[in-house]
């Protein structure tokens, strides 16, 4: 079974070598490694062109310049020989089996079409472990029968690509999701191999932090996502900012419901801290003693306010695209979907990241 591994990049010098290292070092080799440079203008290009003189698997680049990642994929996986296709990103750190576990379900007799891996934060630094711990669920959180890959662990048939209609090129964030809903609606659930870990480094400042969850919920507009999600979350600030001017001007007792409601939603991040700080690897330069694990905690709140300004922000922007494209008629996914004959979907997961 020959099993491609494709990935796109774009101004990704200081982390490609890492990658290609830890895939060409596989306990289960890929037959081919496909690349998509979406235009990177740093030196991605000249170290992916120089590891492939000497790799030990066929590394193939394509420079795509102005393509976005679906665009990338779509290509990468248009080009790939292999008949089974493993996705990942970017700026990441592959387990030495990741490969193995990700496609041993595809040599059983009951072949699947779509196999989920996993992936854990690989911080660096006190704001990274309090980033991981915000933003993403630990695996105990998840539900395998539920949850939609990130394609930056993902293993299919090209076959299921192409019934799926591949990546959807008008999407520029959340596009792996919509696939995955396509996916779901034909296949039922993927199985789920956790131990197909790949480690990768949260963002590492705020700055970053905010325009990435700015783009992941004007995303959430343009392609109809969390509706429900994203309105409660306007209620709940809209009810808060009330109960702070009500506390701040009439009387102080009016902040208790306040400060429980902000305990009850920082709750989880600092549980997922807390054992995040436990199992830090050797090379975090994150300070070992208190104030190092002072400094991630004081972080997390600011983490959680951040985000989510920047989703209330982005997610109306959203919303305005779709708008003036609503005659674009494959925007109107869900709609497909309904009509499709595939099997029943199992309902939205929580989404990841």
């Amino acid at each position: 079974m020959k099993v491609s591994v494709i990935t796109t990049v774009k101004n990704e010098q200081a982390t490609i070598g890492s990658l290609l290292e830890s895939l060409v070092t596989q306990t289960r080799s890929p037959d081919e490694v496909v690349v998509v440079d979406g235009g990177s203008t740093d030196e991605t290009v000249a170290r992916i062109e120089t590891f492939s003189q000497s790799s030990p698997v066929p590394v193939r680049l394509l420079v795509r310049p102005g393509y976005n990642i679906s665009q990338g994929r779509n290509a990468a996986i248009k080009v790939a020989h292999g008949p089974v296709i493993a996705c990942t990103d970017a700026g990441v750190r592959l387990s030495p089996d990741w490969l193995a576990k990700l496609t041993a379900p595809f040599e059983d007799d009951d072949s699947p079409a779509v196999v989920s891996g996993w992936f854990v934060p690989d911080p660096q630094t006190a704001f990274e472990v309090a980033m991981g711990a915000t933003v993403l669920p630990a695996l105990s959180e998840i539900d395998p029968a539920k949850f939609l890959p990130s394609s930056r662990s993902v293993a299919f048939l090209k076959e299921a690509w192409e019934k799926a209609g591949g990546y959807p090129e008008w999407l520029d964030y959340c596009e792996d999701l919509i696939f995955d809903f396509r996916l779901r609606d034909l296949y039922g659930s993927f199985p789920f191999v956790p131990g197909a870990l790949v480690h990768f480094r949260p963002r590492g400042s705020l700055r970053a932090y905010g325009r990435q969850y700015f783009n992941y919920a004007r995303g959430d507009g343009k392609a109809d996502l969390w509706r429900k999600r994203h309105l409660v979350r306007y209620g709940a600030y809209l009810v808060a900012a009330g109960l702070l001017a009500a506390g701040l001007f009439y009387s102080h007792l009016l902040l208790i419901p306040l400060l429980l409601g902000a305990a009850r939603y920082l709750w989880s991040p600092y549980q997922r801290l807390w054992s995040l700080l436990g199992s830090l690897s050797p090379s975090t330069s994150l300070r070992t003693g208190p104030m190092g694990r002072l400094e991630a905690v004081l972080w997390v709140p600011i983490i959680r306010l951040v985000g989510d300004l920047a989703k209330m922000a982005g997610y109306p922007i959203g919303l305005i695209w779709r708008w003036k494209h609503r005659t674009q008629g494959e925007i109107h996914w869900k709609r497909d979907l309904l009509s499709a004959p595939g099997p029943a979907s199992a309902g939205p997961s929580r989404r990841v990241f």
